[in-house]
């Protein structure tokens, strides 16, 4: 059982006293990010998807 509140005493010290938390500028500067790194993988899973149904419908004219 000491080894479990151990445990959580240190988790707890941890995050309040050695994790260093982003300031706003910061948070805002990687949520951009984020929404960029979003925003093209989506692009290019459309493309992608365009792709492909141009290239089945045009083998399905052929057959």
């Amino acid at each position: 059982m000491n080894k479990i509140s151990n445990y959580f005493r240190d988790s707890y010290k941890e995050l309040t006293e050695k994790v260093t938390w982003p300031n706003w500028v910061q948070l805002q500067q990687s949520n951009m990010i984020v929404l960029a790194a979003t925003l093209l993988t989506t692009g290019i899973v459309a493309i992608m998807d365009l792709v492909a149904s141009t290239g089945l419908k045009f083998i399905y004219k052929i057959f």
